[in-house]
C-alpha cells in the first residue's frame, strides 16, 4: 500500500495557503487562480490553523444571506483540521475522509505544512494500486498455464 510520502512525490507538494484575516473574497479569488477547492490557512508562524474549502463558502456565507467581501476567512474556515502525516497509507486515509465525510488532508511533518491530498488523489491511488494487482494476477495466471 502506498504512503502519503509517496502519494505527495507522484503529485507534488504545492500547497496554497491563506491566512485567517484574509477576505473571503480574496480566498475565494486564490482558489479560482489555482482551480483548487481548499485553502490551508496558516497562521503567522506557519501553523496549520484551519481549512477553507468551496463547501465552507456555500454553507457559511452564500446560505446565510452574507458578503464574502466583508468576512474574513478565520471566520468561516473549519478551525483545526485532522492533518496526517506522510507515514500514513492511503488506505488509511480514504478510511478517516470516509468516515469523518472531508476532502482534503493536510500532511504536517515536525509540526510545518508538507503537503495536501484530496479525496481524488487517494481514489486515483487506490485505483492504480488495484489496477496493478489485477495485471500481476492475471500474469501469474497466464504463465501458470
Amino acid at each position: 500500500m502506498k504512503t502519503v510520502r509517496q502519494l505527495l512525490a507522484a503529485k507534488g507538494t504545492a500547497v496554497h495557503t491563506v491566512a485567517p484575516d484574509v477576505t473571503v473574497y480574496q480566498a475565494l479569488e486564490r482558489m479560482a487562480e489555482h482551480n483548487v477547492g481548499a485553502l490551508v490557512v496558516l497562521d503567522d508562524a506557519g501553523s496549520v490553523v484551519g481549512l477553507m474549502s468551496e463547501r465552507d463558502y456555500a454553507r457559511k456565507v452564500i446560505l446565510v444571506g452574507r458578503a464574502s467581501r466583508d468576512m474574513k476567512v478565520s471566520e468561516i474556515m473549519s478551525p483545526d483540521p485532522q492533518c496526517i502525516a506522510s507515514d500514513q497509507n492511503v488506505q488509511a486515509c480514504m478510511e478517516l475522509m470516509t468516515d469523518r465525510r472531508f476532502r482534503h488532508l493536510p500532511v504536517v511533518e515536525n509540526g510545518q505544512l508538507a503537503g495536501i491530498i484530496s479525496i481524488g488523489d487517494v481514489v486515483k491511488a487506490i485505483m492504480e494500486e488495484q489496477r496493478d494487482t489485477i495485471q500481476e494476477l492475471e500474469s501469474y495466471i497466464t504463465e501458470g498455464r
